[in-house]
């Protein structure tokens, strides 16, 4: 199942994808917000979520689809649901900064057992299937151990959209900065859960994501061989942390992160 449910999920992935690649055209895009004026949602979002709707009930009809701007409901127990997010990074895409994607998983009891993440402005896609393995463009991806000291590990994050958060954000972020390498921010979780398992980065932590978020990305970082927590694993962290790292480094940033106090950012 979990195969079939991988080469469904790249294609509708892809065909969205290509509709992000003529809007980078620039036509001009009719943009709304969400939760904050910075959480934005275009018109493109919706569209997108709509064609991958229609994709998967004329492929996979009966299942369940849980999207961004759609929303929806998980299937009944032992029994495939559908994660979608048309865009991951529509900030960056609004901006012309090349880092968003399209996301797309495959969920059963809300484990991911499949998924996709293509990259419209590059054409990069990642792929992934539970006990298969993960792939970039077909490349097998196998992360190492990673680096032996803490101070020699990039870390990628990302903030929330509500104010009094980020602000704790950032104080955790400077808190953290002078205990490793760098950190990078760059917008779109799923790309930043893939810069994991590409070895791109060592590790990736934020609170706050949604199941869209994290449905495909954490599954091809896991499958690269990261140490992979998603929210509810970790509660130390935070009961909504999400934690990716090259394996030899996971422990000791763990502890790095509690000491800068993930718990309560």
């Amino acid at each position: 199942m979990s195969e079939t449910a991988e080469s469904i999920a790249v294609e509708a992935a892809a065909l969205v994808g290509e509709v992000w690649r003529g809007m980078l055209r620039g036509r001009a895009v009719e943009v709304g917000t969400k939760s904050t004026d910075t959480d934005v949602v275009t018109e493109t979002d919706h569209a997108s979520e709509r064609l991958v709707r229609e994709l998967l009930a004329a492929r996979r009809p009966g299942e369940r689809i849980i999207g961004e701007e759609g929303g929806g409901t998980a299937a009944e127990p032992g029994e495939v649901t559908w994660v979608v997010d048309p865009i991951d990074g529509t900030v960056n895409f609004l901006y012309g900064f090349p880092w968003f994607a399209v996301s797309i998983g495959a969920q059963v009891d809300g484990v991911s057992v499949a998924g996709a993440v293509v990259e419209p402005a590059s054409g990069r896609r990642w792929t992934a299937a539970r006990g298969h393995g993960a792939f970039l463009d077909g490349e097998p991806l196998r992360i190492g151990a990673g680096p032996d000291r803490l101070d020699l590990t990039l870390v990628a994050t990302g903030f929330a959209y509500r104010q009094d958060r980020r602000t704790r954000q950032a104080a955790f972020a400077a808190d953290l900065l002078g205990r490793v390498r760098d950190i990078r921010r760059s917008g779109a979780a799923s790309l930043d859960l893939c810069a994991v398992a590409a070895g791109w980065t060592d590790a990736y932590f934020e609170h706050g994501l949604n199941t869209w978020d994290w449905a495909a990305g954490a599954l091809v970082a896991s499958e690269a061989g990261a140490l992979v927590r998603i929210p509810g694993e970790d509660t130390e962290l935070g009961a909504d942390a999400t934690f990716a790292a090259a394996p030899g480094i996971a422990t000791p940033l763990r502890r790095a992160l509690l000491d800068c106090g993930a718990a309560t950012v």
